[in-house]
């Protein structure tokens, strides 16, 4: 069970969440895919370069994958919630009432892709990024929507 369903209130419900984007894992598979080239077409010289190259993509792509896994980010009726890491965890839970704004920062590849960071800000000065989110807009709008229904 995730970290979001099992610490829902009563009568508390998901009506948002956030998804990791695929692009986290390109850094990653170019460097195994450039290993793999170097260990491919060289005699010699440039195969341990190729090793290491395919080593280090691997750490990547592993990297990418725990952040993957173990960051969780979703709206519901009542709160905003945020969960990252898998062994040292960190979590942010905020009231609606709490929340001040969205804030989504989007590269010109991020913007082609449609991903980007997603930064609650709350009342306090507290600010939580969430990196690599897909459809980051769609994301804070819904988050909006829900904050403003439950205001209501």
């Amino acid at each position: 069970m995730s970290y979001v369903q099992s610490n829902l209130m009563p009568n508390e419900q998901v009506t948002a969440i956030g998804k990791i984007h695929w692009a986290i894992y390109v850094s990653g598979t170019l460097f195994i895919l450039l290993g793999i080239y170097f260990v491919s077409a060289a005699h010699g010289a440039g195969g341990g370069l190729g090793a290491l190259l395919v080593i280090v993509g691997l750490f990547w792509l592993i990297r990418a994958w725990l952040y993957s896994f173990s960051t969780e980010l979703a709206v519901t009726n009542k709160r905003v919630i945020a969960k990252f890491g898998l062994i040292r965890r960190s979590t942010v839970e905020l009231l609606h009432s709490k929340v001040e704004s969205f804030n989504v920062e989007q590269s010109i590849l991020g913007r082609t892709l449609n991903y980007g960071t997603v930064i609650v800000h709350g009342t306090g000065g507290g600010r939580t990024p969430i990196r690599g989110i897909a459809e980051p807009l769609e994301f804070r709008k819904q988050a909006l929507t829900a904050i403003e229904a439950n205001r209501s």
